[in-house]
């Protein structure tokens, strides 16, 4: 009696694959511990088909298909690997078996898969565990990928390309103190401010200074939760760069804000070193123009470094990296978590690969023209580092502990916010976790968890990382965490460099002259002669063209083109999570349409699905 095997073979469409001839080996394994091996030949493929069908014909039976191998794989030569998407196999009694694959398949490789409802170990695994190794980049940094050439899946497709359109408002409106404080809620880096009780010791303002005419005082207004603050000590000592043999300048600045009667954040002093003294001024709106606008200039510049190296670079691109190659290296494609989080991995690993190789390299663009590049990034990125914790990369955690629940006019909390109530992790998780010894009982999950907080946080217990998960609840908290970073947080730090570092003065990437030590010093020629010269000025617009450029084949936070998962729950999930994010597209843009600069960076429709620029 011949036991037939229906297989169906689903392959994504890419016009750069087509072909003259591919075959392929499949061998087809049961829990009867037996095999069947069969050749496929595809003839004359010039338009790239979407399914390839054949029927296996065996006279054994199998018993339930467990896993299955791809294997001698052969194409005409200089052809790219076709990415299949999965392999369904139908029994002649009409069992459906599904092998998730998701992966180009290459030549000379065995590629093992098993069965998409499956318990018996990976074989890919294997593999993989080779070709994603870790290494040190910088001692004292979170590991990255071991490779000087990526995985074909890893790189680039031929669509990347580069568009880009400066706002004018930025330009027009950056000298403005109103503007100048709402970065600090709505701009690049809105992990900088807090709301405080009470002033440091290192920060002696007065009433006097700061409310002038008597009305408020510091005192009253902190206690109605008016005074915030944005403390720069991370830089504080750190060795500045030397560029074009001419030593440059950074600065570690406290800055204080005050949420007038408007709802704005204006900024009412600045101490641009940490210690004071008589040779550190605090300088104050009612002091000179020109001495105020250089204060804030050498904000916006130490605000530039950081965000650069500990926002943008440390917190979402080598984070990333490191969730993604810990989730390569040890969960299968038909986890449930892997399922979840591979969308959010698309070119994560070439674009850092990339950046250590032109960036942040020896000669990299940040190292030489940056007032951070060199030793300084080094520093910087230590001490970020350890002062990083697991509740500032939970945003409702964060903005609980920063005190900003309420700040009006918050867009990047109010969006993020929503964004993050609205991910789908909770819900799909809980079909495949029923209780907590559920979690507790996946060891390749714990291994996971393990592996990031050792190579992303080396061991850092400070850091509040869990080490392993106990509950549902830990798990669902971290994967939407690892979601959330590697697509809405990198978005909020990254899409706007060319909107608000565009415009140099707004966000100098070095200063060329030490902080003044006294009021009254300041004129044109001061400011001119302090800002960066002409050709780095040329290096920080090119770089910011580039990494806040969306790429043509871009894949939003909405966008499921690739299906991963196969149940019906988890498949509802998503399209539930779909409508959401179109209903808050709409909102957002809804609001936007009332604002002088519309905050579009967590636009769903505009959040890229991953760390991929």
């Amino acid at each position: 009696m011949s036991n037939d095997y229906k297989v169906t073979i689903f392959i994504e469409g890419n016009v750069y694959s087509l072909s003259l001839y591919k075959s392929l080996n499949i061998t087809l394994k049961g829990t009867k511990n037996k095999t069947l091996i069969f050749t496929c030949l595809i003839k004359n493929a010039f338009s790239l088909p979407q399914e390839i069908k054949f029927t296996v014909k065996c006279s054994d039976d199998l018993g339930h298909l467990v896993n299955i191998k791809l294997d001698k794989y052969w194409s005409f030569p200089f052809q790219k690997p076709w990415y299949h998407e999965k392999v369904v196999v139908v029994s002649k009694l009409g069992t459906v078996y599904t092998f998730p694959i998701h992966h180009s398949i290459s030549e000379d490789k065995e590629h093992f898969f098993r069965e998409g409802k499956g318990s018996t170990a990976d074989c890919s695994l294997c593999s993989a565990v080779s070709v994603f190794s870790w290494k040190a980049f910088i001692a004292g940094m979170p590991h990255c990928l071991k490779a000087e050439v990526l995985p074909l899946d890893e790189t680039f497709s031929l669509y990347k390309d580069v568009q880009l359109l400066i706002k004018s408002y930025v330009m027009q409106n950056w000298k403005e103190d109103s503007f100048f404080g709402s970065q600090f809620l709505n701009g690049l880096n809105p992990m900088m401010i807090r709301r405080i009780e009470s002033l440091p010791d290192k920060f002696p303002v007065k009433n006097h200074m700061v409310f002038p005419d008597g009305n408020d005082t510091l005192g009253s207004e902190m206690e109605k939760g008016n005074i915030f603050l944005c403390d720069y000590s991370i830089l504080d000592g750190v060795e500045a760069n030397t560029i074009n043999d001419k030593q440059q300048y950074l600065t570690a600045p406290l800055v204080l804000l005050h949420k007038n009667h408007n709802d704005e954040m204006m900024p009412i002093a600045i101490q641009l070193k940490q210690k004071p003294g008589e040779d550190n001024p605090i300088f104050l709106p009612s002091d000179s123009e020109l001495d105020w606008l250089l204060a804030k200039l050498y904000v916006r510049s130490a605000d530039f470094n950081l965000h650069e190296l500990n926002s943008h670079l440390l917190r979402t691109h080598l984070l990333a990296e490191v969730f993604a190659v810990a989730l390569k290296r040890n969960l299968p494609r038909v986890h449930p978590v892997f399922k979840i989080l591979i969308r959010h991995t698309r070119y994560t690993l070439q674009i850092n690969l990339n950046a250590r190789q032109s960036l942040i390299s020896e000669n990299g663009v940040f190292t030489k023209f940056t007032a951070s590049g060199g030793n300084g990034m080094v520093t910087i990125l230590e001490r970020s580092l350890s002062n990083l914790t697991y509740k500032s990369l939970c945003i409702p955690d964060d903005i609980k502990e920063r005190g900003l629940e309420d700040v009006k006019n918050f867009h990047y909390r109010d969006d993020g916010l929503k964004l993050w109530d609205i991910i789908f992790v909770k819900d799909t998780l809980s079909y495949y976790y029923k209780d907590d010894s559920d979690v507790e009982n996946d060891k390749e999950l714990q291994e996971w968890i393990q592996e990031i907080f050792e190579h992303g946080f080396l061991s850092k217990t400070g850091t509040g990382i869990p080490q392993k998960f106990k509950t549902k609840q830990e798990l669902f908290k971290f994967v939407t965490m690892v979601m959330f970073t590697c697509s809405a947080q990198h978005a909020a730090v990254n899409s706007g460099q060319l909107d608000f570092y565009g415009w140099m003065p707004n966000g100098p990437s070095t200063m060329e002259e030490p902080p003044p030590t006294k009021k009254n010093t300041v004129d044109e020629a001061t400011i001119l002669k302090t800002l960066p010269d002409m050709e780095t000025i040329v290096k920080g617009m090119e770089t910011v063209y580039v990494l806040s450029t969306q790429a043509c084949d871009s894949i939003s936070l909405p966008d499921f083109k690739r299906k991963y998962f196969t149940e019906n729950i988890p498949c509802e999930n998503i399209l539930n999570f779909q409508k959401n994010l179109r209903k808050l597209s709409k909102k957002i843009q809804k609001r936007n349409e009332g604002l002088d600069l519309p905050y579009t960076y967590l636009d769903p429709e505009k959040v890229e699905n991953s760390v991929s620029i």
